[in-house]
C-alpha cells in the first residue's frame, strides 16, 4: 500500500476548476463527507444532502482536522484564511475529481450491480483480489450518485484493482454511475423483484440493471447470472453495448459453473469450474446464494488478471457483515442463543435467502428457529402478495416460529398456520418486548426488514439484554 498523498492540492484544483482560498495545504490525505468522522489531513466536501446542507458543517470539519473543505460559497462562518477550494457546485466538484481519478488510474475496474448480493459481492471480490495487489473498493454500500464519485475519487492513483458497487431506484441512474467508473468488468448479481413501486416489472428492473454495461470500455466483459429467467434480456444488452459475455451459475453452459457445493451452518464448500480451470475452495460465509455470487466473484478475478488460486483460496476469510448475516451468541442464564442480523435492508429475494439461512442454522433439540421480519418496502401494489407468499420458504425451510411487524407484513401472519406465530405488532418497537420475552438457550434468532422497517433496534436490544455484562450484572430490587 503507498503512503503517498491521495491527491495533491494544484491536481485537485485543476480537475475542479476551483478558486483558491486561505492557507492551502501541498496535499491531502484523503476526501470525506463526513465533518464527524474527518480524518486529519483529508479534504472535506460541503455536499448539499435531502436534510442538510454541507456547508454548515464546514467550520466543525476543519476543526475536526481537515486539511481544507471544498465550498460553493466562501461565507462568512468560516474561520479567517479557511483553507478552501471554491467549485460552482460541490457534488459536481466531486464528480470532475471522480473523472480525474479514473483517467489518471492504472487499475482493473470492476463494477457490480444487481437486485441482491452486491455488497457482499464487492466484499468478496476485495478479499479476493488483494491476494494479488493492492486493491480499493467502495465503502459500506456506497452505490448511488454521490456514493460511487465519492469512492472513485478516493482510489489511489497506485491501486493495481478497484471494485465499485452501483445501486439505483429508478430507471436511468446505473449508466452515468457506469459511464464515470469505466468498468472492465460489469457484475449483474441477479434480478428481482425490488424497487418494483418505482420500476413496474422484473423486465424493467433488468433493463435498469443492464445500464451497467454502457459504461464498460473498449472489449470489456458483462458477468452475468445465467441462472436466472432475465439472462437473455442481459445477455443482448451486453453484447449491444459492445461487451464480452461471461456467464455463471449452476446452468451446464455457464462459463462459470457450479459442479457441487455443500452447504453448512456457518460456511459454504465449492467445486466448480471457472473459464475453463477447476477450482475447489472455502467460503467463510454461508448460504447458496453467497456460494452462486463467488462464481461470479472468481470469474471477475481472473479476467482482471488476479490469480485464481489465491483468490478461491482468500475467500475462506469471508465473513458476513453487520446487519447483512453477522452472527453473535447471545447469553442467557441456562445457556446460549445464535443471533443473525439481517437487519441492514429486505427484498423479497434477499428474504428468501436470510430464511433458508435460518433453516441452516445450528439448534439444540430444544431449540427453537425464529424469524422477526419488518416490511420489505418499495414493492408497490404486489406488496401484500410477496409478503404472503413468504409463507413457502417459512415452511420449507421448517422455521418454528414468525414474529412479524408492519402492516405489510400482517398479509404473512395471517397465511402463517397458528402454531408458527410468534407474534405481530405494527411497529418493530412495540414488537421488540415480545422478542425479548420469547428468547430461549438454544434458538436460533434471525432479525430482518427493510431499513424503513427499523429492525435495527431489535438486534441491538437483544444483544444489549443478552450480553454476558448483562448475564453477570446483579439484580436490582
Amino acid at each position: 500500500m503507498s503512503s503517498a498523498p491521495l491527491w495533491t492540492v494544484d491536481a485537485m484544483a485543476q480537475a475542479m476548476g476551483a478558486e483558491r482560498s486561505g492557507a492551502l495545504p501541498v496535499s491531502t490525505s484523503g476526501i470525506s463527507i463526513d465533518s464527524r468522522r474527518i480524518g486529519r489531513g483529508e479534504a472535506f466536501f460541503a455536499i448539499k444532502g435531502g436534510a442538510r446542507d454541507g456547508h454548515e458543517f464546514v467550520p466543525a470539519a476543519l476543526a475536526n482536522g481537515a486539511g481544507l473543505a471544498v465550498v460553493a460559497e466562501k461565507g462568512n462562518a468560516y474561520p479567517k484564511d479557511a483553507p478552501l477550494l471554491v467549485v460552482p457546485d460541490v457534488l459536481e466538484g466531486l464528480c470532475e475529481l471522480a473523472r480525474a481519478a479514473r483517467a489518471r488510474s492504472q487499475a482493473q475496474v470492476i463494477g457490480v450491480t444487481g437486485s441482491v448480493g452486491k455488497t457482499g459481492t464487492k466484499e468478496a471480490l476485495r478479499l479476493a483480489l488483494e491476494s494479488s495487489g493492492e486493491t480499493h473498493t467502495s465503502v459500506a454500500s456506497y452505490n448511488n450518485h454521490w456514493g460511487v464519485p465519492l469512492s472513485l475519487g478516493r482510489c489511489p492513483a497506485s491501486a493495481r484493482f478497484a471494485v465499485f458497487e452501483m445501486g439505483m431506484n429508478h430507471a436511468g441512474e446505473i449508466e452515468p454511475l457506469s459511464r464515470l467508473v469505466q468498468p472492465h468488468v460489469a457484475i449483474v448479481t441477479t434480478i428481482a423483484p425490488v424497487h418494483l413501486e418505482h420500476l413496474g416489472s422484473i423486465a424493467a428492473i433488468a433493463d435498469a440493471k443492464a445500464e451497467i454495461f454502457q459504461g464498460l470500455v473498449p472489449g470489456g466483459a458483462a458477468v452475468i447470472n445465467r441462472d436466472i429467467p432475465q439472462y437473455r434480456q442481459l445477455a443482448q444488452s451486453a453484447k449491444a453495448a459492445g461487451a464480452r459475455v461471461v456467464s455463471f451459475g449452476e446452468h451446464a453452459k455457464a462459463d462459470a459453473r457450479l459442479v457441487k457445493s455443500s452447504l453448512r451452518a456457518d460456511c459454504s464448500t465449492a467445486q466448480a469450474r471457472i473459464l475453463g480451470t477447476d477450482v475447489t475452495y472455502k467460503l467463510g460465509a454461508p448460504g447458496h446464494h453467497v456460494v452462486m455470487n463467488s462464481l461470479a466473484v472468481l470469474a471477475a478475478a481472473q479476467l482482471a488478471g488476479a490469480d485464481l488460486a489465491l483468490a478461491a483460496l482468500a475467500l475462506a476469510g469471508l465473513a458476513p457483515p453487520t446487519g447483512r448475516g453477522a452472527r453473535s451468541d447471545l447469553y442467557l442464564p441456562d445457556g446460549s442463543a445464535l443471533l443473525i442480523d439481517e437487519s441492514y435492508n429486505a427484498n423479497p429475494a434477499s428474504m428468501q435467502a436470510a430464511i433458508a439461512l435460518l433453516g441452516q442454522a445450528d439448534i439444540t433439540d430444544s431449540g427453537r428457529r425464529i424469524a422477526v421480519l419488518g416490511d420489505m418496502l418499495e414493492l408497490g401494489p404486489s406488496g401484500a402478495e410477496l409478503h404472503r407468499s413468504l409463507v413457502e420458504p417459512v415452511m420449507a425451510q421448517d422455521i418454528d416460529l414468525v414474529f412479524c411487524c408492519g402492516p405489510l407484513m400482517h398479509s404473512l401472519w395471517e397465511a402463517l398456520p397458528s402454531e408458527r406465530r410468534g407474534g405481530y405488532a405494527e411497529t418493530s418497537a412495540a414488537l421488540e418486548p415480545q422478542v425479548l420475552a420469547a428468547v430461549r438457550a438454544g434458538d436460533a434468532i434471525m432479525i430482518k426488514g427493510s431499513l424503513g422497517s427499523r429492525m435495527g433496534p431489535i438486534v441491538k436490544a437483544l444483544e444489549r439484554n443478552y450480553s454476558t455484562n448483562a448475564l453477570a450484572a446483579p439484580s436490582q430490587g
